[in-house]
């Protein structure tokens, strides 16, 4: 287990990435190996995660900022399969936030709630097929949303209409008010 993960760890700095690029620039200027660099600054992100000051925006910064790019790379590439995992990414993400909502109050409290906040969502992006979002919503949001499906067309009909009806109402009493 240790060497394989050991191998994927040394792979992933001989593909040809964004991350690995900076890395490579950063290997040149200061003398040190990638792998060290990566690893210490893995380092003092969890450390930061753990004890620091604004640890939640950090949290969210890395939940959001790297999806956000590869979602944009994904919607101009010509393939579809990453537009799948990353709306799907963007499917669990959502009902993650809103379950958090509701419970950050109570969770905030534990000391490794960050970290382990940061490393669910980093298992929710990695780029395999086994990653968070694709069991989170195949065992949980899936089921429930298509025994739910006809309840939930009928809310989001029933809401899309009366906001619909709200703008109409909105306008004419601008248009109202403009006439006089």
């Amino acid at each position: 287990m240790l060497t394989s993960l050991t191998e994927r760890y040394d792979a992933f700095f001989k593909q040809k990435n964004v991350v690995t690029n900076c890395l490579t620039v950063l290997e040149e200027k200061t003398g040190v190996q990638k792998q060290y660099i990566a690893t210490g600054a893995v380092s003092i992100l969890a450390l930061y995660l753990v004890f620091g000051y604004g640890a939640s925006l950090l949290c969210n910064l890395i939940g959001f900022v790297y999806p956000a790019y590869a979602s944009i790379k994904a919607i101009e590439s010509n393939n579809k399969d990453d537009d799948t995992q990353w709306l799907t990414y963007w499917v669990v993400y959502g009902v993650f936030s809103v379950a958090e909502f509701f419970s950050d109050i109570f969770l905030f409290w534990f000391p490794l709630y960050y970290a382990g906040k940061c490393l669910f969502l980093l298992w929710c992006m990695v780029p395999f097929s086994w990653n968070g979002s694709q069991i989170i919503y195949t065992r949980v949001v899936r089921p429930f949303f298509l025994k739910h499906e006809k309840t939930i067309d009928g809310v989001v009909n029933d809401l899309s209409d009366k906001a619909r009806n709200a703008a109409k109402e909105g306008f004419a009493l601008l248009n109202a008010e403009k006439n006089k």
